[in-house]
């Protein structure tokens, strides 16, 4: 790795904010791997400017770069994998549906959402299975990322599950419900 690529590296672990900033608006072009997996790592990043345009970034990046969120769809950082997630969908990815897939059954509530919501967004009617079992996820705001990709995919669900989802009393819910009824 050339001098350059390491004094991105050292601005994206130490520099202050604004330092994180302007080094990432000067790479939405980059195709180094090594400055790309550092970059997607900072969807951890403490402050949520920083993460703001490091998700605009990545889905700005002209690259294929694909596999480098797909492959960070298994970090450690729920962070990483929710954002991802949201940055394939941005992308228009769709080699990352069965990854997608995979994700609505993370540990956490957040990636959950992040990934259903992402399948919904790539109208991914092959995960349809999925999505439904996101309608009964123990998790609220999975619930709702999962009715909002039920009505965006047109996935009929049944007056029984509705009746059944209706029980959640979230007046949000009940929006959503009504749109998928009006279908």
């Amino acid at each position: 790795m050339n001098e350059s690529f390491e004094k991105i590296i050292q601005i994206l672990d130490l520099g202050s904010k604004k330092e994180k900033i302007d080094v990432l608006e000067s790479l939405i072009d980059i195709n180094e791997p090594q400055i790309i997996n550092k970059i997607i790592s900072k969807l951890d990043d403490p402050d949520i400017e920083v993460r703001g345009e490091v998700f605009s970034a990545l889905v700005l990046n002209n690259n294929k770069i694909a596999r480098f969120l797909i492959d960070n769809l298994n970090s450690e950082s729920k962070n990483v994998r929710g954002f991802s997630a949201l940055v394939l969908a941005n992308r228009k990815d769709l080699d990352a549906i069965p990854s997608l897939i995979n994700l609505t059954k993370d540990s956490s509530s957040m990636v959950r959402s992040c990934a259903v919501g992402a399948l919904g967004y790539l109208n991914a009617k092959n995960a349809q299975q999925a999505i439904h079992d996101c309608l009964f996820d123990s998790n609220l705001e999975v619930k709702k990322s999962a009715l909002k990709a039920a009505i965006d995919i047109d996935y009929k669900i049944s007056e029984k599950e509705i009746n059944e989802i209706t029980k959640e009393g979230d007046d949000e819910i009940t929006s959503l419900l009504t749109l998928v009824k009006k279908r």
